[in-house]
């Protein structure tokens, strides 16, 4: 009801004020800052650029935005990629509004201030703890169903602390904040997640709550642990008894029905992917899988994404669909399985097959006889730094060894 009041409002202001424009957003630094409780704020800091455009800061990630539209007395800024977008009103050195996703019917509540450069308020007192390193951390402890383990990556100078959390569905990406005494927040937003951690840390452990976005929370404790591993990513996921093959047929972006059994893809090695537009960890690795392809589309290998679609309609769905493959240069076909919900119960419904689908991303490698010959759930991405690498090493060394079969 709030989107179609908005949208009503606008349209009035539309007609009733036709000579009257949006004030240009003021070139510079200026901190976000998003209304996640009635006591927490997510902020983010972003510049206004000299061509109209925007950058978004998360530790060592920089988003660049450009999809900004003045109407009358509002601004509109669509996120790259993703769907969800800024509706704004502002003066010269404050913007207010909301930011919207209008598939997951939600809202949040904006502010940005202009010349507001640091993410965090400047912190009370010194640092009294270095959390640099490896932290052995469980969400949701002792609560049924919803109890994980991660792996907390930081590194502190000073009161400013990066890093990110692993788990074994893939990464919580850049997370940029700061040490306040024994109090630490943490934050990053990309246009799909709206994370914040808050935590009191001593004697080399940690209790905090991480919150994503206005709807939902949970608990978290860590203890530093520099031995700590997550679970093996390639023994997650894996074939039911008597299968050693996948099998399925999903429209592309064209409306064709796509199966591995077409003569595109025999006698190749073949790389699946299963993931959404709308998840980020899938965006990092579709990036560089996309890369991977266009360096070697002269070798015996193909990929092929498997989307599950959280937007309302089939037509919605592919809308998004392509505005991934524009916006990161996709050259491979990404197949629409599923839309109307991301429910990964439901998307196993696809792939029976598999004992289950944990993660998005998921990444099924088959050789050229068609044979299933790993599963590797999650990514690790660029915010995880030597796991990223690491990561790149292990895959083309695989997919070599495939090929040269």
């Amino acid at each position: 009801m709030r989107i179609l009041f908005f949208l009503l409002s606008f349209i009035m202001l539309s007609s009733c004020n036709p000579d009257y424009y949006a004030i240009p957003m003021k070139q510079g630094m200026w901190r976000g800052e998003l209304k996640i409780s009635d006591t927490e704020t997510l902020p983010f800091n972003f510049e206004i650029t000299a061509k109209k455009g925007m950058k978004i800061f998360n530790a060592d990630e920089v988003i660049l935005v450009d999809d900004i539209d003045y109407r009358n007395d509002s601004i509109f800024i669509k996120m790259p990629v993703f769907e969800g977008y800024f509706a704004l009103t502002m003066n010269d050195t404050v913007m207010q509004g909301e930011f919207i996703k209008e598939s997951l019917d939600r809202i949040l509540p904006f502010k940005a201030v202009y010349n507001k450069k640091t993410r965090f308020d400047e912190p009370n007192q010194k640092a009294t703890v270095d959390i640099s390193g490896n932290w052995e951390a469980v969400f949701s402890k002792g609560i049924k169903d919803e109890e994980y383990v991660a792996k907390g990556i930081f590194k502190q100078e000073g009161n400013k602390v990066t890093g990110t959390f692993r788990t074994a569905t893939g990464d919580y990406r850049y997370l940029e904040g700061i040490m306040d005494g024994d109090e630490l927040k943490l934050s990053t937003f990309d246009g799909a997640h709206a994370f914040l951690f808050t935590a009191t840390v001593s004697n080399n452990a940690m209790q905090g709550t991480f919150y994503s976005g206005n709807h939902f929370n949970e608990p978290f404790i860590a203890k530093r642990n520099d031995a700590f591993e997550l679970p093996d990513e390639n023994k997650l996921t894996f074939l039911k008894d008597g299968y050693d093959k996948i099998a399925f047929s999903f429209p592309d972006t064209s409306g064709n029905k796509v199966s591995l059994s077409d003569e595109k893809f025999k006698n190749k090695v073949v790389v699946v992917q299963i993931m959404g537009s709308w998840c980020p960890n899938c965006l990092d690795e579709s990036r560089y899988f996309s890369e991977f392809y266009k360096e070697n589309r002269d070798k015996d290998i193909e990929f092929i994404a498997l989307a599950f679609e959280y937007a309302k309609t089939e037509a919605s769905a592919f809308k998004s669909i392509e505005r991934l493959k524009d916006g990161v240069g996709i050259n491979y076909p990404i197949l629409l399985a599923q839309y109307g919900t991301s429910d990964k119960d439901k998307a196993h419904e696809k792939l029976p097959m598999l004992n289950r689908i944990l993660s998005y991303p998921t990444s099924i490698f088959i050789d050229r006889n068609g044979k299933v010959r790993k599963i590797h759930t999650g990514f690790n991405g660029p915010a995880t730094s030597e796991k990223y690498v690491e990561f790149k090493k292990e895959f083309e060394s695989f997919v070599n060894e495939l090929l040269e079969e």
